[in-house]
This record gives structure tokens, sequence and C-alpha cells, in this order.
């Protein structure tokens, strides 16, 4: 089997048998027997995370290479020989392959590592998709022992490049992520006697709209950012006033300072409902990961050796920041780094968004990016 060949196998196995932030225990065992056959020295950190190791021959920089593993609570759509065995569970959002380019990657290096001066390790982490995993790694001292991590590398599939193509972002490349949860309590009574009651129903609605005013009068019309309520629950029967509904949602930010002008905003409009409309809100307000701010000059180094690699008319450099979020921002705050993007659409079957069910990419990417890695860590090591 080549290694082309065994990457896309990689991918297909993982793909075929995902498992949820927290229960990758049958993902870590099989990264683990990748790494035992290419005689890379690794460890178990947590429950499900894996670290592996390759020593160059001679002192000098540690990179660190992360690929996330955990799948999504989603039922695959995808009519393919490789679909998911597990009922409502898939790799919705390319973690498998992520697995598949690291691995591939790490047979390269560890194929050359007499010619490396200095060191690479390999974090496949749990639970990205709930933002706890990177957190879990680092206090684990993942960018420690043996020896501190100098910089940080990840890749992440994406539907919106075309195959062939490798994208970068300088600075701020991804969102914030906070999730709000807000309990409004009020007072029930008789759908024909409103009076009598305080409406938690109307009291919410209000507060939703009033939110959104946020967006579009309180921040500066350059500036990027997003508030949704996802879920709404509340209510008895149609002919009762709601004494308590529960809202929840998420913030995204690109900065502290629009994040907390947002949440100080948010609080002090909630404030208000309770005068106005005489009620109770209690809120949880709570940042599960930060803005993910790519590293300048490591940026620069990786355009290079990617238009080295893909060709000049390959690389895109984007303009625009994601809204969505990655826990990846966590290993940026610590140490510097640079977070790339794979294209992987191809046609329509492969062009579907992250997280929805039909969720495909162009396997035939897969190898070329491994061997990107390979290149580019060859480079930064001479």
């Amino acid at each position: 089997m080549t290694l082309d060949q065994e990457i896309v196998e990689i991918r297909r196995h993982i793909h075929k048998n995902p498992e949820l932030g927290g229960d990758e225990y049958n993902t870590a065992k099989f990264i683990e027997s990748k790494l035992k056959e290419l005689k890379i020295p690794y460890k178990r950190v947590g429950e499900t995370g894996v670290i592996g190791t390759i020593k160059g021959s001679k002192s000098g920089k540690t990179i660190l290479l992360r690929a996330d593993m955990d799948a999504l609570p989603i039922c695959e759509n995808n009519d393919i020989e490789y679909k998911s065995i597990k009922t409502g569970i898939m790799h919705a959002c390319g973690h498998d392959a992520h697995v598949a380019i690291m691995l591939g990657a790490a047979k390269l290096l560890q194929q050359k590592k007499n010619e490396l001066k200095g060191n690479v390790r390999f974090i496949f982490q749990p639970n990205e998709e709930t933002a706890n995993g990177a957190k879990l790694m680092i206090k684990c001292g993942a960018l420690k022992n043996p020896a501190d991590i100098d910089f940080i590398l990840g890749a992440h599939v994406s539907p919106y490049l075309k195959s062939g193509k490798i994208g970068f972002k300088y600075g701020a490349m991804m969102a914030a992520v906070d999730k709000l949860k807000i309990k409004i309590t009020g007072e029930i009574a008789h759908g024909a006697y409103p009076h009598q009651g305080k409406d938690a129903m109307v009291a919410a609605s209000a507060f939703i709209s009033m939110v959104q005013s946020i967006i579009s009068r309180e921040l500066d019309p350059l500036e990027r950012a997003v508030i949704t309520f996802g879920k709404i629950s509340g209510g008895d029967a149609c002919n009762i006033i709601c004494k308590e509904v529960t809202l929840e949602g998420t913030v995204r930010t690109l900065n502290n300072k629009t994040r907390n002008l947002i949440k100080t905003s948010i609080l002090k409009k909630l404030k208000g409902i309770e005068i106005f409309y005489d009620v109770k809100c209690v809120a949880e307000y709570n940042a599960t990961g930060d803005p993910l701010i790519n590293t300048h000059e490591i940026t620069e180094a990786c355009v290079k050796t990617a238009k080295e690699f893909y060709g000049e008319n390959n690389v895109e450099i984007l303009d625009n920041p994601s809204m969505g979020g990655e826990d990846f921002s966590e290993y940026l705050r610590v140490i510097p780094g640079n977070f790339i993007y794979i294209g992987t659409s191809k046609n329509k079957n492969t062009s579907y968004p992250w997280h929805h069910s039909n969720f495909n990419i162009d396997e035939i990417t897969l190898p070329k990016a491994a061997k990107y890695v390979s290149h580019t860590i060859s480079e930064f090591l001479k």
C-alpha cells in the first residue's frame, strides 16, 4: 500500500467509527497502533489524548503539530461505503481527515528524523467540539514535558476552498465563542386575564429583539460580531400566561474589546427587562473560547513553504476571518503558531458546510497536505 492509499484508509477507518468528545477510546488506540508501527514513542494524556514525539539527530527547536479527533452528534446522510456505523454520530467537521494528515506527516518525518535538527511533537486531541480538549492537553503539560514547545501548527479541511488550494489568514482567523443561558421568571395566570400575571414569554421576546440592536447601533459598523439565540423553551399551554422561559445563545467576536462591550450591554439590557416587565432574570455567561489569532512571522513562513510546495497560484491569502470557533486558539494564547485551511471542495458532494449531515471531502487532497506539513517542518528545522 502506498502512503497516499494509507492516508485515505486511515481517514475512512476513523470516519466509519466515529466517537464523541471524551469517548474517543478506540480512536486513541488506533492512533497509538499507528505510532507503534512507525516506532514513534507515544503516551496517553488524560483519558483519550495521545502525544507522540520524534526526536531529531541534533538539538534544536521543538515544533508541535495538532490534530483533533472527536466527532459530532449528527446522523450521517451520505451514501458511501465508509459511512458511519454509529447511529447519530458522524465526522461532520473533518477531524478524521486531520488525524490522517498528521499520521501521514508523522510517517514522512520519522523516515528522515536523522536529518532533523530538533524535535516534532504530535498532539491527537480529544473534545475540540466542546472547546475543552486543548485546555486539557495544556493542563496535562503537552506544551512542556519533556521540552518546551517553540511553536505550533494546525490544519483544518475546508469546504469553502477548492481542492488543491491551501488557505492562510494573517492575524485574527476565527472568533471567540461565548455561551449564554438566561432564565426569565414571571407569574402564571389564565390567558384570558393577562393582567393577573407577569408574562415571561413577552419579556423574552422583547429581550431577543432588543439585544440585536447591539450589533446595529452600539458597535462600530466596521466591527464584526454575531449574537444568536438558537434555543428558546417555555410555556405550558396556549391559554396560560407563561411563567418561565429559558433562552440559550452564542456570542461571536474577534477581539476582547468588542467581547466585553457586548457582554456588558446584554447584562445591562437584562436588568432593564426585569424592571420594565416586572420579572426575574438570571444569566449564565460563559467564555468557552478565545479568538484564534495567528502569529504573523510563522504565518509568513508557512505561506513561503506553501508557495514552494503547492505553487503560488494555489495559495490563497484570506481577507476575512470566520465567525466560527476553534479551540486551537487555546494553544496560541500560550505559544506562537499558525492555523491552516486545506481546500477539499471538488463538487457538490464535497461542498457541504461543516456540521452538515452530508459533509464529505475530496480525499485526494489529504496526502498532499501531509507532504506539505512534512516539507514545512523539515524547512523549519534546517
